[in-house]
């Protein structure tokens, strides 16, 4: 079931994002997130207009979410987001669905496009957003820096 996220939800989500953070360089982040980071990220999100999506099953499966890809009225249309699956939902159309429901409520929203920004240490994120219709526009070298090593950025555009 895919819905909207609350800040009660901040906990579960936190839970499930901390190992990517931790563990790998799909994210460039190093710094974990605390329950009250993700609560304030959810309810500054809802209070800009844009959303967090959560995918559960018995347990939080995933999450999805955007916000302004830049600051200033010149970038309102255009998003950044965000999608975080637990493995056990990887590759079963988890990540379909909450990408659905988080460009549905963009596009309502008055978004223009989705951005992502994804470590091109991430193939399977980078192959995923290429079959949500995402193309890739530019390749950021050396970008990142996670584990004593350079990483580049990816960029991936979608027009809602």
């Amino acid at each position: 079931m895919i819905r909207r996220a609350t800040p009660a939800d901040a906990a579960a989500i936190a839970a499930l994002w901390n190992p990517w953070i931790r563990d790998t360089a799909i994210t460039f982040n190093a710094a974990e997130k605390s329950p009250a980071e993700v609560a304030k990220m959810i309810a500054d999100r809802d209070a800009a207009g844009h959303a967090t999506f959560v995918a559960e099953g018995p347990d939080l499966l995933g999450f999805a979410t955007y916000a302004q890809f830049r600051g200033g009225v010149g970038y309102a249309t255009c998003m950044e987001h965000s999608v975080i699956l637990s493995p056990a939902a990887r590759g079963k159309g988890t990540g379909r669905a909450l990408m659905a429901a988080l460009e549905d409520h963009a596009r309502r929203a008055g978004a223009h496009q989705l951005i992502a920004g994804v470590s091109a240490e991430n193939p399977d994120g980078i192959a995923f957003h290429n079959r949500m219709g995402f193309a890739e526009i530019a390749r950021i070298r050396e970008a990142g820096r996670k584990f004593g090593r350079f990483i580049d950025l990816v960029l991936m555009q979608k027009f809602l």
